[in-house]
């Protein structure tokens, strides 16, 4: 028998708890127990997950690709004496799907950051980001310059027009990219992504955790978030590369006013280091520090080295 309206709430509710499992084990794993907090934002209207960790000052984290909140457990385990507010960005994790094609990109993230920051008491607030999450800080840095303190950004990200595509992106942008999203995964293919983005050492070496891929695991098998990065990756690309309105002109890194932290690690393949100097080159109080082996998370390589540099930096 097919199953009825109820049939169907049962089953997403048992996929959601799955999902909830590998996530807290793999907190727990750190030592860490994050409260959750769901965020109706209003303009744009989406429904988002917010993940709390530890009191003090603020620092919002926004991630990249399909590695949302508890990807960054181990890096924030070094940052005791914060309070660590780690998002869901849309349609990744446990947050609501958003449609991005309705508005100016870099406009909607605006509006919709800042929502989340008045929802959660936030005046002003460091940001961390990594990738696409790294676009996504810089974004709010220059519309709402008043609400951000320090900037700190890791991984290659889609910060210049020039920025060249990476072939899984445009793989996964192309009709194949709708059977891929559908596809079985397993600790193997966890490990398999992760050697692709520059972390084979780190997982020949047992430093990548069994808990983070049973949770990326879960992440693939138990929610939507492939789909919907696929949506995100549809929207922010054209014929000729990314979209001109993702990116950033010179004019808008100049107007990063805040001090900015740019964390990199050697082994990312999804730039270089020369294309990262550039771009740390336009920013007007920017610095960068090399991972050296590290890949595109830099903290899951070298936490200690991560934590370390970035608790400094945003303690001033």
């Amino acid at each position: 028998m097919t199953p009825g309206p109820a049939g169907h709430e049962d089953a997403a509710d048992a996929r959601i708890e799955r999902y909830r499992h590998a996530e807290a084990t793999l907190w727990k794993l750190y030592g860490l127990d994050p409260t959750d907090q769901f965020i109706d934002v209003q303009s744009p209207r989406v429904r988002v997950r917010v993940q709390v960790v530890g009191s003090g000052t603020p620092i919002l984290f926004i991630h990249g690709g399909v590695w949302p909140g508890a990807a960054f457990a181990s890096l924030i385990r070094e940052l005791s004496g914060f309070r660590c507010v780690i998002l869901d960005r849309p349609g990744c994790g446990l947050s609501s799907a958003l449609d991005y094609s309705k508005d100016a990109y870099k406009t909607l993230i605006a509006q919709l950051l800042t929502g989340v920051l008045d929802a959660a008491g936030i005046e002003r607030t460091h940001v961390v980001g990594q990738e696409v999450g790294a676009a996504w800080v810089l974004a709010l840095a220059v519309a709402k310059p008043a609400r951000v303190d320090r900037v700190a950004l890791t991984g290659a990200a889609p910060l210049l027009r020039e920025q060249p595509v990476p072939t899984f992106l445009k793989v996964l942008a192309s009709p194949i990219g709708a059977l891929i999203v559908r596809l079985p995964q397993s600790r193997g293919q966890a490990r398999s992504i992760l050697r692709q983005d520059g972390h084979g050492p780190s997982v020949e070496a047992g430093r990548i955790p069994d808990a983070y891929l049973d949770w990326h695991v879960a992440l693939m098998r138990e929610t939507a978030t492939m789909r919907n990065e696929r949506a995100l990756i549809r929207a922010t690309l054209g014929r000729g590369g990314w979209r001109p309105e993702v990116t950033f002109e010179a004019s808008e890194f100049a107007r990063v006013e805040q001090p900015t932290l740019y964390i990199y690690g050697t082994n990312d393949p999804e730039s270089t280091v020369d294309r990262v100097r550039h771009v740390v080159g336009l920013l007007p109080a920017a610095e960068l520090h090399l991972i050296e082996g590290g890949g595109h998370l830099p903290w899951l390589d070298d936490p200690g080295q991560v934590g370390e540099r970035v608790r400094g930096f945003l303690a001033g």
